[in-house]
């Protein structure tokens, strides 16, 4: 019994060791600047899925609190600030947003790459248009924002 505790607090141990360099999703800046410029649109037409290449894209994150687990989305299109709730995960943060209509955009912003000194990001749009799916997928990067 002692030696499957002790190897069960070993094995423990070793989990730990290998996702603290993982768990640092904890240091995001207040706000970030976010750009995408690759995508995919698709929407369903005549029975099918049809995808193009989605316009580049770009926003800010703004009033981050990941103690609260709340942000703020800024357009610049005038359109006001969308309200973010954040889902932390190991070296990642989820920003989700339930638009009026009751679709869905989620932005997961990774840790910072050391190399770039940008944060990797992913951004999707799951919504509808005249009672047909329409969703996007897009990858880019954010970075610190003044």
């Amino acid at each position: 019994m002692a030696a499957r505790t002790g190897a069960a607090l070993a094995a423990t141990a070793f989990c730990l060791m290998i996702a603290a360099p993982w768990a640092s999703a904890e240091g995001l800046p207040k706000a970030l600047q976010c750009k995408f410029d690759s995508g995919v649109s698709t929407t369903y037409e005549g029975g099918k899925f049809v995808s193009k290449p989605a316009q580049a894209l770009q926003f800010e994150v703004a009033g981050i609190d990941l103690e609260a687990q709340s942000a703020r989305l800024l357009t610049g299109t005038g359109d006001g600030a969308g309200t973010l709730r954040i889902v932390r995960a190991l070296n990642a943060n989820h920003f989700l947003e339930v638009v009026n209509e009751g679709f869905l955009n989620l932005t997961t912003i990774y840790d910072i790459d050391p190399t770039t000194g940008l944060y990797p990001a992913v951004h999707s749009r799951h919504l509808g248009l005249l009672g047909q799916p329409v969703f996007a997928q897009y990858s880019g990067e954010c970075k610190s924002s003044p």
